[in-house]
């Protein structure tokens, strides 16, 4: 009898098992897939297809979804018990996107594929085609994600940790930002998009007698790309969020050594960032992969306040600012998106660049407008502006992260919609006006300062690990296997950066490639240490 439910077919009542088989053997096998296996039933043509990879694709897996409760107890109750051993596959019942790509993360590890496939062996997708294409379509995404992250891990990762460690004497001095409190107060979020230019002007307007007082009935938060054009008109940010690790970060701080105004900057931000701007520092960080040195840190309380890696100055400055407050986070700024003449506001390092190379031959133009990379696309408030894929990607970020968030809006403009509430630009600095006077005023807390003393601890811990690691890949030391495999781990921000251990994977002690590899990273790390 055929299987039917909701008056649909899921099950053939003429030889399913063949059919599914059949289906196994169509499948075009290659290495590194995801198959995705909606609706699996009682797991006829499982047995086909895993006999097929573990032959022609050992590095491939098969994933089973079931969103209908009584069907997830049917597969349970009726698949076969080997399967339950099998590496190579996993049943769940996970239907939340977020949880499904934690699901394959923990079951087979970060940039474990490179490619997501379909594969019905029943009708029961039927039931929830929709779902099945959007669980699909995530974890298409997650993979690109995990891979476009390893990419950077390899370009940047050994700067990141160089400059972690190049910081860490301003721990003393800097604070976490887990210190800091805006209380109640709202926050404006300001990125260095075009339409920064329209809300700056309007708070000169509104606000011009307290934009630099304490009695100022809201807090500002920017990215330090648009210093410039704050300075440029008189107002004090409450909080600049750094975050850039490479050198041409020191373009945004042109003219704004010794401007007395706070900052939060990341611990593997660019060094000479954080030591520009005179007014309180703070740190936190955003752990681009996972490593021991973090454990270390956060085991001698040295760790500041841990931001998820985002990618973007922007999208940190709004996660950091749902720390400091309890209270409305307006963003503007944030476009994503550029016009033909501006990619950034006025006063920016990249629209004085644009205004200085302007001559009677050459006109005011953005030259990123014209790329094979821009796309055309429309704003929030319907305007056509461009964006490129990075912004596109950062966009259905923001949208991810806080798109839930009720307590987050936008103002209209030039950039393009976030997926949470846009407010007119009225409405925004009405809704700045509100808690003239905060129920839970700012506050910083005190801190006891961690000393230098117990930095140069931590480092000469550190430089030991490392000397011993390095006397024995030299022969130096008697090599002991198990003592190496510990030292290796322990000090994997040597090795995280190499394109074959994107995700965390380490190669075993046979592969001398790796060991060498290794050995060339350990004497510029005792040499940053010693400095």
């Amino acid at each position: 009898m055929p299987l039917v439910k909701n008056g649909k077919t899921l099950l053939s009542g003429v030889d399913p098992v063949c059919r599914a088989e059949r289906t196994a053997d169509a499948v075009r096998v290659r290495d590194n897939t995801l198959y995705f296996c909606p609706s699996p039933l009682y797991g006829y043509g499982l047995a086909r297809l895993l006999a097929r990879l573990e032959s022609e694709a050992p590095n491939s897996a098969v994933l089973c979804v079931e969103a209908d409760g009584e069907l997830y107890e049917l597969t349970e109750k009726n698949i076969d018990p080997s399967f339950a051993d099998c590496r190579k596959l996993r049943v769940t019942n996970i239907c939340d996107a977020g949880g499904l790509c934690a699901f394959v993360r923990e079951a087979w590890g970060r940039a474990a594929f490179r490619y997501v496939e379909i594969i019905r062996f029943s009708g029961g997708w039927q039931l929830f085609p929709e779902l099945y294409d959007s669980l699909c379509g995530a974890l298409r995404r997650e993979i690109a994600t995990d891979w476009s992250n390893a990419l950077t891990l390899t370009k940047l990762g050994r700067l990141y940790i160089r400059n972690a460690l190049r910081n860490l004497p301003l721990v003393p001095r800097f604070p976490s930002a887990a210190n800091i409190s805006f209380g109640e107060a709202p926050v404006l979020v300001l990125g260095a998009g075009p339409s920064l230019d329209e809300t700056l002007d309007a708070l000169k307007k509104r606000y011009s007698q307290i934009l630099c007082s304490p009695k100022r009935p809201f807090k500002i938060v920017c990215v330090d790309t648009c210093l410039g054009s704050l300075k440029d008109r008189g107002i004090n940010p409450d909080m600049a969020v750094i975050l850039e690790s490479q050198h041409w970060n020191l373009r945004d701080f042109t003219g704004c050594r010794g401007w007395k105004i706070p900052f939060a900057a990341d611990l593997s931000a660019l060094p000479a960032s954080a030591r520009i701007l005179a007014g309180d520092g703070y740190m936190f960080m955003t752990p681009w992969t996972p490593l021991r040195i973090f454990e270390r840190l956060k085991a001698a309380k040295m760790l500041p306040l841990v931001i998820p890696p985002l990618g973007s100055v922007g999208l940190t400055a709004v996660e950091l600012s749902r720390r400091l407050t309890s209270g409305k986070i307006i963003c503007a700024g944030l476009d994503f998106s550029f016009s033909q003449d501006k990619y950034h506001a006025c006063g920016t390092p990249g629209h004085r660049g644009i205004l200085s190379s302007q001559n009677r031959f050459r006109r005011i133009f953005n030259l990123a407008a014209y790329t094979q990379h821009s796309i055309a696309a429309v704003s929030k408030s319907g305007l056509s502006v461009y964006t490129s894929p990075a912004m596109k990607n950062y966009r259905d970020l923001f949208e991810q992260e806080f798109g839930g968030d009720s307590r987050i809006f936008d103002i209209e403009g030039s950039g393009l919609p976030l997926g949470i509430k846009t407010l007119s630009l009225e409405e925004a600095m009405t809704a700045l006006d509100v808690n003239m006077v905060c129920k839970k005023p700012p506050q910083t807390a005190v801190v006891k300062n961690i000393s230098e003393d117990k930095v140069a601890l931590f480092f000469e811990n550190e430089k030991k690990r490392l000397e011993e690691l390095r006397n024995i890949l030299s022969g130096v030391a008697a090599a002991d296997n198990e003592r190496l495999n510990v030292l290796i781990d322990e000090c994997d921000y040597l090795w995280a950066h190499f394109p074959d251990c994107a995700g965390g994977r380490r190669p075993a002690l046979n592969n001398i490639s790796f060991l060498k590899r290794l050995r060339t990273e350990i004497d510029p790390a005792i040499l940053l240490m010693e400095r």
